[in-house]
């Protein structure tokens, strides 16, 4: 209200400094309230625009037909611009239509004919310009309104999808402390339990599985400094690189879990050297929870048989448990999967790359994990040599 105030002001002092400067002037006492009463309302037209609109047109056909010089016009021009901007083409349209109607009728009274027309386009100019500078600046403060409003979306947006990527970093750090904790853990407790039984009547294989322990250990605070080294230094370059594991590391996993005493076969294809390296880490993962979970819940009398297939669509993972000989009658109820956080970080693991996992009991007896990840071939898709399917893929047992 102080902008408008001051043109409110400014209005009224030119005003009556014309009205002091004509010789015929009216008697002040009635001058000034009517030039007071044309302004005033100017100072609250953001709050009413109609409201003052109207008003204005009142009190300026008043100040018209006194014949006093400039306010009546100013504001006028003032209120068509107020609606435009504020209210609306259609309810400014019909206050413009109104105005110039009583524009027109009050000349054709009070002025002379051979001033008709340059004052009734005199007026009507006014009215344009005032309509014509409304349309702009509210054209302006509408694309500075979208864009004020764009930036706030894009400002959330990007809140979001940074939400987004700390939950999906939190996803992953914690499957990565799973599968590294769960697995370790898991084979020291096997160990420390055997140790146990045999530490009176063998105390040889106890003190081996001591060993294996204190070496299960020390790999898994390794594996953990070096995570956290990484979470607490993303951009340093000191620390040495070390390789993703991958299916070349299943032989050494395999190899640990037997010196935990589990009779593990595997049978593997020998083309997945050009894995790509985040897929061998997923296929290196669900088969280390999957071995891990064996040694949990089925301990080391169950028979586990782990298969790594490549065809030309996907890698098939397959890891399966007799269930320490303990079987499903055919036709009974199975158990739903626990969905722990083991078979929760296998499922996301394996939907990183689009593929499906399928966890639960075999009727057979035992426990059955599968999990396919998509992939293509080296070549295929491109116009390169296809494998024939008449020869068997080469496997590696083991």
């Amino acid at each position: 209200m102080a902008g408008d105030s001051a043109v409110a002001l400014l209005i009224a002092v030119l005003d009556i400094g014309i009205y002091l400067n004509n010789p015929e002037r009216a008697t002040w006492y009635v001058t000034l309230p009517v030039v007071l009463a044309t302004v005033l309302p100017i100072v609250f037209r953001r709050r009413y625009p109609v409201a003052v609109a109207y008003v204005v047109l009142v009190t300026g056909a008043v100040h018209a037909a006194l014949e006093l010089p400039l306010a009546a016009f100013v504001t006028s021009g003032i209120a068509v611009y107020t609606l435009v901007v504020y209210v609306g083409r259609r309810h400014a349209a019909f206050y413009t239509a109104v105005l110039s109607a009583a524009t027109v009728v009050q000349i054709l009274v009070q002025v002379e004919r051979d001033r008709w027309m340059l004052s009734i386009g005199f007026s009507i100019g006014v009215y344009v310009f005032s309509w014509l500078l409304g349309e702009f600046l509210g054209a302006r403060r509408a694309y500075q309104a979208e864009l004020e409003a764009r930036l706030e979306l894009l400002e959330s947006e990007r809140e979001h999808l940074a939400r987004l990527a700390v939950a999906d970093e939190r996803g992953r750090i914690a499957r990565e402390l799973h599968d590294i904790v769960a697995h370790s853990v898991s084979v020291i407790v096997v160990h420390a339990d055997g140790a146990r039984c045999t530490i009176d009547s063998d105390p040889a294989a106890a003190c081996r599985a001591m060993d294996t322990i204190s070496e299960t250990g020390r790999s898994a605070l390794t594996e953990l400094r070096r995570l956290v080294d990484v979470l607490r230094n993303p951009d340093s370059e000191t620390e040495p690189l070390q390789p993703q594991l991958g299916v070349d590391a299943l032989t050494d996993l395999v190899d640990r879990v037997r010196a935990s005493g589990l009779d593990v076969r595997v049978e593997r294809a020998d083309d997945l050297d050009d894995l790509d390296a985040g897929l061998a880490l997923g296929v290196h993962r669900v088969v280390q929870e999957a071995l891990t979970n064996v040694l949990k819940h089925a301990r080391t009398s169950a028979r586990t048989y782990v298969s790594v297939e490549r065809d030309t669509a996907a890698v098939h993972v397959t890891v399966t448990d007799d269930g320490a000989g303990k079987a499903n009658p055919v036709g009974a109820a199975q158990p739903a999967p626990a969905g722990g956080n083991g078979i929760i970080g296998m499922r996301e693991r394996v939907h990183v790359f689009g593929g499906t996992l399928s966890v639960g009991p075999r009727l057979g007896g035992g426990w059955c994990v599968h999990a396919t990840f998509p992939t293509a071939r080296a070549g295929t898709g491109t116009g390169g040599p296809q494998p024939d399917s008449s020869t068997p893929t080469g496997k590696v047992r083991s």
